[in-house]
């Protein structure tokens, strides 16, 4: 699968962001990226806060779990899910 590639700490997903969204939640896959949609708007940090978080609620994770690899100041980002493994990353994005 394109839109991860799994590693010894865990599972770095390919993330694009949608911001401003009504709601928050992972929306399936775009391309060869998971789509999250966020609420807030991209400023001083919000909406990365916020995919942050709604990332770990997803995955069952602490918010420390889930670390930015590079994208920080664009939508389309590389995360790594710190532990999990890439069969628990497919059944997540899976049911979304």
């Amino acid at each position: 699968m394109s839109w991860f590639s799994e590693t010894p700490e865990g599972v770095v997903l390919n993330v694009k962001a949608q911001p401003r969204s009504s709601r928050a939640g992972i929306d399936g896959l775009v391309g060869d990226a998971v789509k999250v949609r966020i609420r807030s708007a991209p400023v001083d940090g919000k909406a990365n806060k916020e995919l942050v978080e709604t990332l770990a609620d997803a995955f069952g994770l602490p918010k420390s779990r889930v670390v930015f690899k590079s994208g920080e100041t664009s939508k389309t980002k590389r995360i790594l899910l710190s532990g999990v493994q890439a069969a628990e990353a497919a059944a997540v994005v899976e049911r979304a």
